[in-house]
C-alpha cells in the first residue's frame, strides 16, 4: 500500500486525514486478517565502480592488511525484532511508529551484520568471524545510532542509516568516525522505505572501507 499524504501546513483538516491513513498503517492498527509482506536488502551486486574496474571508494581498500574480524552490529532493542519503523519527522520526530503488515527476514541487526561482512569482503578484505581472529588481527565494530523510514514531508521520505564505526587491533582503539547517509525512498511505503535504507546502508559500507582504507595498518 502507498501513501498518499497532504501537506499539513495548507489544509488542517486534510492534513489529520492524512495523519489517521498514516497511523492506520502502524503497528497499533489493526489490521487482522491481512497477509503480512517481508523485506530484506535485496541481491548484493557489484558496486559499478567494482565492476568497471575502477580502483575507487574501497575499492582495494584493504591492500595494507588482509584480514579483518567484523563482529555482531549492536544498536537498540527496539532493532533487535523484525518490526520495520517510520517516523513522521514532519509531524512528530519523537515518535516510532511500526508498519502493521510489514515486517524483515530477519532483525535489521543481523542483517545489518552480513550485508557489511559481504561489502567488506568485496571491497577486498578477507572477513573473519571473532572466534576465527588470531592475535593482532583488526576488529571492526559497529554501532547503530538511526535506521529508520523517515517521512520529512506528506509527500517526500527517504531510508536514514547512521552507524559509529570503530577499528581496535589488539585492545588499542586505532580509530572512530560516525557515518551518516540518506536516500530518497522511491514510494511512500514499506517496500520504498526498505530500498532506501538497503542503499544507504550499501554506501555506508563503501564509505567504511574507504576509510579503513586510509588508516594504513600492518599487515598480519
Amino acid at each position: 500500500m502507498t501513501l498518499h499524504p497532504t501537506p499539513h501546513k495548507t489544509n488542517n483538516k486534510l492534513a489529520a486525514c492524512a495523519l489517521a491513513f498514516v497511523l492506520s498503517l502502524s503497528g497499533c492498527a489493526s489490521n487482522k486478517g491481512q497477509p503480512t509482506t517481508q523485506f530484506d536488502f535485496g541481491p548484493v551486486l557489484a558496486p559499478a565502480a567494482q565492476a568497471a574496474g575502477a580502483s575507487t571508494g574501497g575499492i582495494n581498500a584493504f591492500a595494507s592488511f588482509g584480514a579483518l574480524v567484523v563482529t555482531d552490529v549492536t544498536g537498540s532493542s527496539a532493532l533487535d525484532s523484525e518490526r520495520m519503523f517510520y517516523r513522521l519527522s514532519y509531524a512528530d520526530a519523537l515518535q516510532a511508529r511500526t508498519y502493521a503488515n510489514s515486517r524483515w527476514t530477519a532483525n535489521p541487526l543481523q542483517m545489518m551484520t552480513q550485508r557489511l561482512k559481504t561489502r567488506m569482503g568485496q571491497a577486498g578484505a578477507k572477513v573473519l568471524s571473532e572466534t576465527d581472529a588470531s592475535l593482532g588481527v583488526p576488529i571492526l565494530r559497529v554501532d547503530v545510532d538511526d535506521f529508520v523510514h523517515d517521512f520529512s514531508s506528506a509527500t517526500q521520505s527517504q531510508g536514514v542509516v547512521a552507524v559509529r564505526a570503530s577499528l581496535f587491533q589488539g585492545h588499542t582503539l586505532v580509530d572512530q568516525k560516525r557515518f551518516v547517509h540518506t536516500t530518497p525512498a522511491p514510494t511512500l511505503d514499506a517496500a520504498g522505505g526498505a530500498r532506501a535504507l538497503a542503499a544507504s546502508l550499501d554506501a555506508i559500507a563503501a564509505d567504511i572501507s574507504g576509510w579503513l582504507g586510509t588508516l594504513n595498518l600492518q599487515r598480519r
